[in-house]
């Protein structure tokens, strides 16, 4: 036994529980001069601290330990305070309506000017609305998915990358309220065929018999007679929701 490894055994000594290890490390300590003398100074400090007497908490001790840690969080509330609420989706969101008036406003101020000027302030606007509705739609909270469908109401019905995000919320969102608003959300963008293509596909791809039942409201209020294959494979499927099917059937006889 070296040193090193008689040092680990020094608790055991102090506490006179030394094992199998125990001849070894007397042993050691017989020949090495430097590890007994230290052995027994830690054993007689040891010794020493078990004849101190005990001392109660004082009555204040926890009040002053609640205090600290009251102090402690009201740091780093302050500490943190001034970047949180900014990476928040709501001060996003708000941060984009009080633009939006901003350009509304430098609107009105600017009309004498050149109409390209005025063209170009109405696009960033545009682009403003455009990229809240897209990070609202990618963030965790159901509640701010469902405020980027509404988002979506105020984008132009041919914007590609919106109507992808919305087909994508509809097809994949966990949240079933979510896909409902996205159907609805929807409508603005069937005036043009991508649009009634894209919500024929999903019905296809929906397991929740809500959302199954609102886009095949949506197909025979727009009279798509494109989408009867689509909701006679639905009808006839074994582990289709038997108010779908009964649904369906209904929207075939309407698009006939």
């Amino acid at each position: 036994m070296n040193c090193e490894q008689a040092r680990t055994q020094f608790v055991d000594y102090w506490r006179g529980t030394l094992e199998d290890a125990g001849g070894e490390f007397r042993d050691h300590l017989a020949f090495c001069e430097r590890c007994r003398a230290e052995a027994e100074d830690l054993k007689d400090m040891w010794s020493t601290l078990g004849t101190l007497p005990e001392q109660d908490p004082s009555l204040s001790l926890r009040g002053r330990f609640y205090d600290s840690l009251r102090n402690w969080r009201q740091r780093e509330a302050e500490r943190r305070q001034p970047f949180a609420w900014m990476r928040h989706p709501a001060f996003q969101a708000a941060a984009a309506m009080a633009i939006l008036v901003l350009g509304i406003g430098a609107g009105f101020l600017v009309r004498g000017r050149d109409s390209s000027e005025i063209s170009q302030l109405r696009g960033e606007v545009y682009n403003m609305r455009q990229l809240v509705a897209l990070s609202l739609l990618q963030q965790q909270n159901a509640s701010d998915r469902l405020r980027g469908v509404n988002y979506t109401y105020r984008v132009e019905p041919d914007d590609p990358q919106v109507l992808s995000a919305l087909l994508t919320t509809i097809n994949h969102d966990p949240s079933v309220n979510v896909r409902l608003a996205a159907v609805d959300a929807l409508r603005k963008f069937t005036d043009g065929p991508v649009g009634r293509r894209a919500l024929v596909q999903a019905l296809g791809k929906q397991n929740s018999p809500l959302v199954q039942i609102a886009i095949l409201d949506q197909i025979v209020e727009l009279r798509e007679r494109s989408a009867a294959s689509a909701i006679q494979l639905l009808e006839s499927g074994q582990d289709v929701n038997p108010d779908v099917k009964q649904h369906a059937q209904w929207a075939l006889r309407q698009l006939q």
